[in-house]
């Protein structure tokens, strides 16, 4: 009985261990995963950033043809 009583003792501190690397890893890839959705979300808005600047550019060329047709 103290054998495995013994055995126990000394497997305790790594199975709890095991559960922190655990643990770390899990929260690590989660950051990961979180910073690779900011990445993807930064380059949407500069994609419709573009889209938005190319619109206007147009609108204002629409606008000024517009303007010199009528003089």
């Amino acid at each position: 009985m103290k054998l495995v009583r013994g055995i126990l003792v000394a497997l305790l501190p790594v199975a709890l261990a095991a559960c922190g690397v655990e643990t770390a890893g899990t929260a690590a890839t989660a950051a990961a995963v979180k910073k690779q959705e900011i990445e993807q979300g930064k380059n949407a808005m500069r994609d419709a950033q573009v889209k938005i600047d190319a619109a206007a550019k147009k609108v204002e060329a629409s606008a000024a043809a517009s303007d010199s047709s009528e003089k």
